[in-house]
């Protein structure tokens, strides 16, 4: 199957946006929101548009590249008046720079990491910057589930990585290591969502103030937090 097939596959039966997933999208967007510079913004496979709907708001410029076609018609109806374009990342040529390029768990998905991120580096303004959220292979639930022998290493993909087409969970010195071989540099690297149990027992069991406390806890220890986020420019 190529690769644009294998998206609309994935498009079809999509859990991006379902349950608690929906939660540490928009958690992410109130940490990138922090560092947000200039007056444009493109915004990378952003599926159902649960961060684009945050982004729409805003007063930038906004424009979005998808993979998948039954998004991208989604997209458009929505908002007709922001810039949708279908296609791959690999195959995207935009005609203008960004301020800002955002990434909110991609990285995991896309065949060449750093091929993506070399190509999204020469779509930045001088000044401008790459937001970026991964899985962290260290989160405390994927630990958790290596005792207990659900899986064998803790970059193992289960399930739901599989459903999602993740490629990949990423450790804090993978991502760093892409990031720097793509030629840009870290200005901050953190983490958010402090994630003891899988996703069902937290949505069957938590309140929404449980959920808030524990995104907030995983930026006090990012190391063994859900989700890494990085916040990079060109390097000089």
């Amino acid at each position: 199957m190529d690769e644009t097939s294998a998206l609309e596959g994935i498009a079809q039966n999509s859990l991006y946006a379902a349950g608690v997933n929906t939660d540490t999208v928009l958690y992410s967007y109130e940490v990138f929101k922090r560092h947000f510079r200039g007056t444009t913004m493109l915004e990378m496979g952003p599926a159902e548009g649960v961060m684009t709907r945050l982004l729409a708001q805003t007063d930038f410029e906004l424009s979005v590249v998808e993979g998948a076609e039954s998004f991208c018609n989604d997209l458009r109806e929505r908002y007709p008046g922001m810039e949708v374009n279908h296609s791959l990342f690999e195959d995207f040529a935009p005609t203008k720079k960004y301020d800002n390029i955002v990434l909110g768990h991609v990285l995991e998905h896309v065949e060449d990491p750093v091929d993506i991120l070399s190509r999204a580096r020469e779509w930045l303004t001088e000044d401008g910057i790459i937001l970026a959220a991964v899985p962290n292979a260290h989160s405390l639930h994927r630990q958790a589930a290596v005792i207990m022998g659900l899986l064998t290493h803790e970059q193992q993909m289960n399930d739901a990585d599989r459903h999602h087409g993740h490629r990949r969970v990423y450790t804090s010195e993978a991502i760093r290591h892409d990031f720097m071989q793509a030629g840009l540099n870290i200005e901050v690297f953190g983490g958010y969502w402090m994630k003891p149990v899988s996703n069902k027992q937290i949505e069957d069991n938590w309140t929404p103030e449980m959920l808030n406390a524990f995104m907030k806890l995983g930026e006090r220890y990012p190391d063994i937090a859900g989700e890494h986020y990085v916040v990079a420019s060109k390097s000089t």
